[in-house]
């Protein structure tokens, strides 16, 4: 791993350089359709008054190559929180140098740090590269796990179902 890789936090300032980075990502997850992040939104999200989550970014000589993505979950069975990585990209030129296991390992001692009980993630199943990348660090395919998600319309349905809030 090479020793110039840093790892700083995003601030308010870098919302354009993260939303590039997501724009990239994106693309590479051939999903550019679904990415309708703006940086008003990012700003608001990120660094507004309640911050859902948390981005840092690995550079090379001060030059941002990678970033990561994060929030804090749950684990009732652990009885701990736990961090979610949402997003983890590194831009395709600066590949093969181990700075995707650095922004990993960054992530593991900041877990480990906040005494979080589990770092997890999601990949989509034809990232073999992915995959095998996470496999060779330990992690383990939670395959007997299936994710749901509520979206758009069928989101607003059924939060009119539900209590005023």
């Amino acid at each position: 791993m090479s020793d110039n890789i840093t790892i700083r936090p995003a601030t308010e300032q870098d919302v354009p350089l993260i939303q590039g980075f997501i724009r990239d990502l994106a693309r590479y997850e051939h999903l550019e359709h679904e990415m309708v992040a703006t940086e008003e939104g990012l700003r608001k999200t990120l660094f507004g008054e309640r911050r859902y989550a948390e981005v840092v970014f690995a550079c090379v000589a001060d030059d941002p190559v990678g970033f990561a993505l994060f929030f804090h979950n749950y684990s009732t069975f652990l009885g701990k929180p736990g961090i979610y990585l949402e997003d983890l990209f590194v831009r395709p030129e600066a590949r093969g140098r181990g700075i995707g296991k650095r922004l990993l390992a960054w992530l593991a001692a900041t877990a480990v740090a906040r005494d979080c009980g589990r770092l997890e993630w999601a990949v989509l199943d034809w990232n073999e590269p992915s995959i095998g990348f996470y496999r060779s660090l330990g992690a383990i395919l939670k395959s007997e796990w299936q994710i749901f998600r509520l979206t758009g319309d069928p989101l607003k349905a059924l939060a009119a179902e539900g209590p005023g809030r």
